[in-house]
């Protein structure tokens, strides 16, 4: 594991900061068994994680690491069940919220499929869980190119290269602390040889030390402001938290939104966030608050080409942005846009992975701690991920939609949105406990995306 990847392994201990995430994909049939088979062996072939489990070092002198799987069961993994009567988006959405509530399996493989059959029209879905361990959503996104087709029955389906097969690895526990040590000695020599260069440079080249110290005192703000926050999330309505998941679905036109974006100066990722807030002001008010702006958690792709998928390449950003006045759609989206610039370029993001480095060491207690007060300094989280331009198809069965939900680790409230075709897609994670009247807030939604769209 990376050190980012083995803090959300750690930090579990508090259930509150689970941090797996699930996918919803709506398919126009029941795909055959034989279809199904295929598909996941394929998968299987294509993604090494989805047949390793966690072995975590004595003594966490190491991250923890993923090893092949020699008693991998799939029908520990691969269920099936039916929605209930009468089957429709609301009865599914309860039932993903009751599946995605179950914490996966720490002695397995990190993810678990759950094929849903009784929906109306004939339809089925796909709800895909997989730790956040794994992956990360851009890394999802690519991960689920080794499920798909781009035809109903192509005539030759894409098969991965199959990755080499080897004798099952039962480790010793001489053997995990064998590697545990070689992996700490070799994190620490990269950490010397790099306090050394710094020193080097600062010897040869004196006169850049003004100009350090500047870097020095604003990197050290950004710090303060990234990863160091103090005080509580702002909002005094979304109080409250519990374990509990609501999930919620929307979906907009990403053309029209694009278009409003445009004619309004920014990025389709302005737009989306300005809704958000946009909603989030509506909320507030129905409950006379006169909170004037909320902190946002957002994700930042540190992804590079060639880097591994099946890793983690994020840091998070957070940002503080208005939720009035939510009628002033010009000037909410104008700010927005540049508060969500300035946090893009946050200089302490491209120091995330040292930061975790050091974090990840921490005693767990004491890294717990830290995380969760962490996330109490954050009113709601989104993301927003580039999708298929294409229509899909998962074993045979077209694919209609796919709703991400993105975990919420301690806020109460994480939004995603991912495109597919000319679609924008929302799946809603709400904790509510902390969102009361969630049919007003979705009421909210809609008419502040409407309102967007209307006055662009």
């Amino acid at each position: 594991m990376t050190d980012t990847e083995a803090i959300m392994w750690s930090v579990e201990k508090d259930p509150a900061l689970r941090s797996d995430f699930c996918n919803l994909t709506l398919l126009d049939g029941r795909p055959t068994d034989d279809r199904i088979d295929a598909t996941l062996a394929r998968a299987l072939a294509a993604i090494p994680r989805l047949g390793q489990r966690v072995i975590g070092a004595p003594l966490r002198i190491a991250p923890p690491e993923f090893a092949d799987d020699p008693t991998l069961d799939l029908e520990a993994h691969l269920k099936e069940v039916a929605v209930p009567a009468p089957g429709d988006d609301r009865a599914l959405l309860d039932l993903i919220g009751a599946l995605a509530e179950q914490p996966l399996d720490r002695a397995r493989p990190l993810w678990e499929f759950t094929l849903i059959t009784g929906l109306t029209g004939g339809r089925a879905a796909v709800l895909q869980k997989i730790h956040h361990a794994v992956t990360d959503g851009v890394g999802a996104l690519k991960l689920s190119l080794a499920l798909v087709d781009f035809e109903r029955n192509p005539e030759a389906p894409f098969v991965p290269e199959p990755r080499p097969t080897a004798s099952p690895r039962h480790d010793t526990p001489s053997d995990v602390t064998r590697r545990a040590v070689n992996d700490a000695a070799a994190r620490g020599i990269g950490a010397v040889r790099g306090a050394v260069g710094s020193a080097a440079r600062v010897v040869s080249r004196p006169t850049e030390l003004p100009r350090r110290a500047g870097d020095t005192a604003r990197f050290m703000g950004s710090v303060q402001r990234q990863l160091l926050v103090t005080d509580r999330a702002r909002s005094d309505v979304l109080t409250a938290r519990s374990l509990r998941r609501r999930f919620e679905t929307r979906a907009l036109s990403m053309p029209e939104l694009h278009a409003a974006a445009a004619s309004l100066g920014g990025s389709l990722n302005d737009a989306y966030v300005t809704g958000l807030v946009a909603a989030l002001g509506r909320y507030h008010a129905r409950f006379g608050s006169s909170v004037d702006a909320l902190r946002l958690a957002m994700p930042v792709s540190t992804r590079a080409a060639g880097d591994n998928i099946s890793a983690n390449a994020f840091a998070p950003a957070r940002v503080v942005v208005p939720i009035h006045p939510a009628h002033d759609l010009a000037a909410l989206f104008k700010d927005v846009h540049a508060r969500l610039d300035v946090a893009k370029h946050e200089r302490v993001l491209s120091a995330a992975s040292g930061f975790a480095a050091v974090a990840s060491g921490l005693p767990t207690s004491l890294l717990v701690s830290f995380t969760r007060a962490q996330t109490r300094t954050i009113d709601f989280a989104a993301s927003n991920l580039r999708g298929s331009p294409v229509p899909l198809y998962l074993a045979g069965r077209h694919i209609t939609a796919n709703y991400p939900f993105g975990p919420r680790t301690g806020t109460p409230l994480n939004v995603t949105m991912v495109s597919y075709c000319d679609d924008l897609h929302l799946g809603i994670n709400i904790d509510p406990a902390a969102v009361i009247d969630v049919d007003a807030f979705m009421r909210d939604i809609d008419s502040a995306y409407r309102d967007l769209l209307e006055y662009a």
